[in-house]
């Protein structure tokens, strides 16, 4: 009797390990990340960089058009990302909304809408007659849909972060462009903005890269037209960068460029955060004084369909970091000091 009483208390611990393994098992993959057809290169290099598989998910069409969701894995009580960017055409922020509402029934037990570039955010204000707040519009569609947190990167105006009522999480790409232009190392750099909007970005730029300040005044006429004025701060001899938040048309970023150019300065960089790139802004941009333009990849790119002067920086560690600590209740803050 009393060895076998012995042999089962040696057995005991053995026994309750076995029964909390599943559960330890089950916490280790309680992070999943999801994506639809919007930028899939994007959220495959952020799971490479969280060291974690792409969540299984059918995202396709139905035979009208109509989007078709499935999530394929169980994620019951799972902290779910779906990264998803939201530009044209709609079709981008219907899967955004659709995944929300799958994964939600689905009791995920948090749901982080992971947008790199939020769409539909440049009306932003009623600055004319008869027209709409499309950025609150997306939001409330967002919030509605089931998301209980929001991250996304430079935003065209900051004050879109309170248009929602549910934890947004705002970052920027400056680290990822600021360690580029460090390795180039550009003596007698100034950062300029392209506008009086960009002021505030363009300074902080300025301050990193440990250059002077400049703002070109910019008139637009029109919605995509811009019409130039002047060049305000010293620019005359040095090597300017000029940074945006958006390049869509490129027009703002090709008059800009010529500004400072007859201003006195040398070579001209760029770079944005989000390059859109429609109609014929390529073509602009090639045939502009811009030397090199950088972009991330909140948008992607088919492979060799940009010039040589674009050159495409990736900001998944970025995005993977913040998500990590969003997953693990860390600071994000200290990402941008």
């Amino acid at each position: 009797m009393t060895v076998k009483l012995a042999t089962d208390r040696r057995a005991a611990p053995s026994i309750k390990a076995q029964a909390e393994a599943p559960r330890l098992r089950s916490a280790e993959t309680r992070l999943r990340l999801f994506t639809g057809n919007a930028n899939r290169p994007l959220a495959a290099a952020i799971c490479d960089n969280l060291n974690i598989e792409l969540g299984d998910a059918t995202v396709d069409q139905f035979a009208d058009g109509e989007t078709c969701v499935k999530i394929n894995e169980n994620i019951r009580g799972a902290d779910i990302f779906i990264v998803q960017p939201t530009f044209a055409p709609a079709t981008n922020l219907m899967e955004l909304l659709v995944m929300i509402d799958a994964v939600r029934r689905a009791s995920a037990r948090r749901v982080t809408a992971v947008i790199p570039y939020f769409g539909f955010q440049r009306q932003d204000r009623k600055d004319q007659p008869r027209v709409p707040i499309t950025a609150k519009l997306v939001a409330n569609l967002i919030t509605t849909a089931g998301a209980d947190r929001v991250m996304t990167m430079d935003l065209h105006s900051a004050q879109i972060q309170g248009f929602f009522d549910i934890p947004f999480d705002h970052l920027y790409a400056a680290p990822v462009l600021v360690d580029h232009y460090m390795r180039l190392a550009i003596p007698d750099v100034a950062v300029v903005a392209p506008d009086i909007g960009s002021v505030k970005m363009a300074r902080a730029y300025a301050k990193r890269l440990s250059g002077n300040l400049a703002i070109v005044d910019k008139r637009r006429p029109r919605p995509d037209a811009v019409e130039m004025m002047n060049v305000i701060g010293d620019v005359e001899g040095r090597n300017v960068v000029i940074f945006d938040d958006i390049v869509s048309t490129a027009s703002t970023l090709v008059e800009a460029a010529r500004a400072v150019r007859e201003a006195g300065a040398r070579e001209v960089y760029a770079a944005c955060t989000h390059g859109v790139l429609c109609g014929d802004a390529l073509e602009r941009i090639t045939n502009s004084d811009v030397r090199e333009l950088v972009i991330t990849d909140s948008i992607p790119h088919t492979p060799g369909s940009l010039p040589a002067k674009i050159r495409v920086l990736s900001v998944a560690s970025l995005l993977g970091e913040a998500i990590r600590r969003i997953h693990d209740e860390e600071s994000l803050s200290s990402l941008f000091v």
